[in-house]
C-alpha cells in the first residue's frame, strides 16, 4: 500500500479560544475550561474519519511565564476530559518577533505533523479563531474555518482573504465540514 492511499485528511485546530476558553498563557490546567460543544465537534471529526491535531502557539515559554511541563499537563487535561479525541499536539514556544519556522501563520508545526502522520493535506482543514490560524491553513494548502469564540469577531475584520467557512464556534464549524467533505 502506498502512504498516498493510507493518508487521512486533517482537522488542523487552534486550542485556546477554538477549543477551550483563552485564558492567557494557561499554565494551570485546573484553569482549562473546555467549550461544551467541543466534545461533539471532535467526535464528529473522529466520526468523518479526520485525524484530529492542535496547532498552538505558546509565547509564554519564550517570555518566562509558562514552561514546556505546564504546557503538557494541560496537554494531558485536555486527553483526560476528551479522551482519544485528539490524536497529536504540537506547539510553538518562540515569541512573536523570533523568527522561526514554526509560529503561526508560518507552517513548521504542520511540516512536523506531516513528518509524523500520514496526512491528505488537500482535504485536510484548519480551524482557529484568529487571523494567523486562518494564515496558517492558506499557507499550509487546506481550507479554513474562523469560529467566532475566542478572537473571532474582532479578527474577522482584519482578514484580507476570507476563510471558507465562518462559524459562531467549533461544533458549527465541524457540521459545515461534514456537510461539505467528500474524502
Amino acid at each position: 500500500m502506498t502512504k498516498e492511499l493510507e493518508s487521512r485528511p486533517a482537522i488542523f485546530i487552534d486550542r485556546d479560544g477554538t477549543l477551550i476558553e483563552d485564558e492567557d498563557f494557561l499554565a494551570d490546567p485546573a484553569k482549562m475550561r473546555v467549550y461544551d460543544f467541543t466534545r461533539e465537534a471532535l467526535e464528529l471529526f473522529r466520526d468523518r474519519g479526520f485525524l484530529v491535531i492542535v496547532i498552538t502557539n505558546q509565547s509564554g515559554v519564550a517570555r518566562g511565564l509558562l514552561d514546556v511541563s505546564d504546557i503538557a499537563s494541560v496537554h494531558a487535561a485536555l486527553d483526560e476530559t476528551l479522551p482519544g479525541l485528539i490524536d497529536a499536539y504540537y506547539f510553538c514556544p518562540h515569541g512573536p518577533n523570533d523568527g522561526c519556522r514554526c509560529r503561526k501563520p508560518a507552517v513548521g508545526m504542520i511540516e512536523d505533523a506531516l513528518k509524523d502522520h500520514a496526512i491528505d493535506i488537500a482535504n485536510s482543514w484548519m480551524i482557529g479563531d484568529k487571523k494567523i490560524d486562518i494564515e496558517t491553513g492558506f499557507n499550509g494548502g487546506m481550507s479554513t474555518a474562523l469560529v467566532m469564540t475566542g478572537y473571532g469577531e474582532r479578527h474577522i475584520r482584519e482578514l484580507e482573504r476570507m476563510p471558507d467557512i465562518v462559524a459562531d464556534n467549533v461544533l458549527e464549524a465541524a457540521l459545515e465540514i461534514a456537510a461539505r467533505d467528500n474524502h
